[in-house]
């Protein structure tokens, strides 16, 4: 498996060991971004196989170019809208779907992005050009009611309040425009010697609210359940513990909040079954080499 350099696959072997690849299968890849698991996945298929990957984001589309293989189809969507396109194409059972929700090196590392608290940027932190609502929307426009919520939600920030009403404050003098003056808010509010995690944790509750990635990670899992066939898996990689609470719920319950569906005999009804015993996580190896992996948490599951 070749690596590319716009973006260093976390946990790459296991997630294509984990789909138990069929060569004349038919798979997803909705979170396409540099192609290492689409790359990792055409070299299992055969000449039957077939792969479909999802990306809104045009930087991945160009990466996608780089990929001359008619088994491969890039669907330019979000993948909240997996089922349509996959009926679009005629596709209506997969053998197994792959998600990566973490955000690629190069958006983080592309300072007009938004998404690095390394760079000044505009703030965006849209992932795809569809997006309705940007980082600057969020920041000057929402209620400090509003920007609480998801400070202490999607960001697991303390003084959320505090925070939100000192970006009100802010933004009544000058209407917040860059990574750099959001940053300059939060300085003043971080824990000492924690300031990194600090940014890191406004960054991403703002990103989160921007893109509605709780949300269609809820509405991909239960599309994803319908369309596996008998045995099909599903490979989920996600790096945050919000995340990752909606994918254990969904495989354990069949609901991403954890509700039950029990008969009469208390026997719980769900999609699928987890394969392995604990999420996986990366080895001391792939931390020396990537240490953006020490927070991902991989999870397999097989519908039943």
């Amino acid at each position: 498996m070749i690596e590319n350099p716009y973006h260093t696959s976390v946990l790459l072997h296991e997630c294509i060991d984990g789909l138990a690849i069929k060569p004349d299968g038919i798979y997803v890849d909705v979170t396409f971004g540099g192609g290492g698991h689409s790359r990792a996945i055409l070299e299992k298929l055969g000449p039957n196989g077939r792969l479909f990957a999802f990306d809104q984001d045009p930087d991945a589309w160009r990466q996608a170019e780089k990929i001359d293989d008619d088994r491969l189809e890039l669907i330019t969507a979000n993948f909240r809208h997996i089922q349509k396109y996959l009926r679009i194409h005629g596709i209506k059972e997969v053998d197994g779907i792959m998600a990566d929700f973490g955000v690629s090196s190069f958006q983080l590392d592309a300072a007009e992005r938004g998404f690095s608290t390394r760079f000044d940027g505009p703030l965006d932190m849209r992932m795809g050009p569809s997006a309705s609502t940007d980082a600057a929307e969020v920041l000057n426009s929402y209620s400090a009611e509003n920007l609480q919520k998801i400070f202490g939600m999607y960001g697991e920030i303390k003084n959320a309040r505090t925070l939100a009403q000192a970006v009100v404050q802010a933004r009544t003098q000058k209407g917040l425009k860059t990574t750099s003056e959001f940053k300059e808010i939060l300085a003043k509010l971080a824990p000492r010697s924690r300031e990194f995690k600090y940014f890191a944790q406004a960054f991403q509750a703002v990103r989160i609210e921007v893109n509605q990635e709780l949300a269609v990670i809820e509405e991909f899992l239960e599309q994803a359940a319908t369309l596996l066939s008998p045995g099909g898996r599903l490979v989920v990689l996600a790096f945050h513990s919000l995340e990752d609470r909606l994918v254990k719920n969904f495989i354990r319950t069949g609901d991403c909040h954890g509700k039950e569906d029990k008969d009469l005999f208390g026997v719980v009804h769900k999609p699928v079954e987890s394969v392995i015993r604990k999420p996986i996580t990366a080895s001391e190896d792939e931390l020396k080499r990537n240490p953006r992996s020490r927070s991902a948490k991989l999870r397999i599951a097989a519908k039943l």
